[in-house]
């Protein structure tokens, strides 16, 4: 009887194994959804926009905005569909790194809730300040925010944006006290910055630069260790005297945990395709990104190191949501 019991056993495991296969080989034979964790229209969006619009898998891809909680409620129902490669979604540094740090409740794990499918870009914030404030670099900066302590503001597109928690590195890094006002859209903070409402800001760089080209306001670094592609002559945090910063958001592609290899593996390869194309790669480079496309591995890496090192700063920053 044991033997018996066993037997069949094997047989169901072979039988499943076979059964995981055959769907993994004949995926996609319906549409597949791609989440977007945000509203329509931001750096999130247009990459899932570029993605799903080339993806050449047989069957449509469509996207699916569901904005709210920091990105949050999109990436949970994310962990909560059925890892048969028919739901995908787009997450980034605010979903997998910033959020686990500042919300003391969240509804999935961001290691153990999805399987890693592929970086789709790195796109470093930029450093404004308005031309009137009278400063020409980070060096002048901190020396005008170090002599008046609490005098002067930042914006950012919300409480634990990757713009909010870049500022609070900014603040230990440069060791100033400035007031974070947080707004619901980047939009806000340039129209505040622009009539002078608030004094600087650390912004996403693609709507920050055609300020910055016209004139309106004044960019004096970037937030990666690498200068940009897309504006070579801003100097990085860290060699204008901020030793060691880094905050580089990244968008990339998150399956649910147990989507098959194979399905992974196609994706993967597929979107590599569709981010090699010049049209895409061009309109990307003209967004600030770089570092784009990779494997699977890629990402998997990247979440691991960038899950310890943002852990930190927002806890020495104090910030929380709940």
């Amino acid at each position: 009887m044991q033997i018996r019991k066993k037997t069949l056993l094997g047989f169901a495991a072979l039988a499943f194994a076979w059964g995981g296969l055959a769907s993994a080989q004949t995926w996609p034979d319906k549409t597949v959804r791609y989440i977007v964790p945000y509203s329509a229209g931001g750096t999130t969006d247009e990459l899932a926009r570029i993605v799903t619009n080339g993806l050449k898998l047989g069957q449509p891809v469509v996207v699916d905005n569901k904005p709210g909680q920091g990105g949050g409620i999109g990436m949970a129902e994310l962990a909560r569909s059925a890892n048969d490669g028919y739901t995908i979604g787009g997450g980034t540094l605010g979903t997998h790194v910033l959020n686990p740090a500042l919300y003391s409740k969240l509804a999935y794990d961001p290691q153990k809730s999805f399987v890693p499918v592929i970086t789709l870009a790195k796109q470093p914030n930029v450093l404004l300040v308005h031309p009137a404030l009278g400063v020409s670099s980070v060096q002048e900066l901190v020396a005008l925010l170090k002599a008046n302590p609490g005098k002067y503001s930042f914006g950012s597109s919300g409480n634990g944006s990757s713009q909010h928690i870049a500022g609070e590195m900014f603040k230990i890094a440069a060791g100033v006290q400035i007031q974070h006002v947080p707004y619901k859209a980047s939009s806000g903070i340039i129209t505040d910055l622009l009539g002078g409402h608030i004094h600087l800001a650390i912004d996403n760089i693609s709507s920050a630069l055609p300020m910055v080209r016209s004139g309106k306001l004044k960019a004096l670094a970037v937030t990666s260790l690498k200068r940009s592609p897309a504006a070579p002559e801003l100097p990085t945090l860290d060699e204008a005297g901020l030793t060691g910063y880094e905050m580089v958001p990244w968008h990339a592609v998150f399956a649910p945990a147990g989507t098959a290899p194979a399905i992974v593996e196609r994706l993967n390869k597929e979107i590599n395709a569709v981010l090699a194309r010049p049209e895409n790669r061009k309109r990307m480079t003209e967004l600030g990104m770089s570092d784009i496309g990779g494997s699977p591995d890629d990402l998997g890496k990247l979440l691991a190191a960038d899950l310890p090192r943002m852990k930190e700063v927002v806890q020495r920053s104090g910030a929380r949501i709940d």
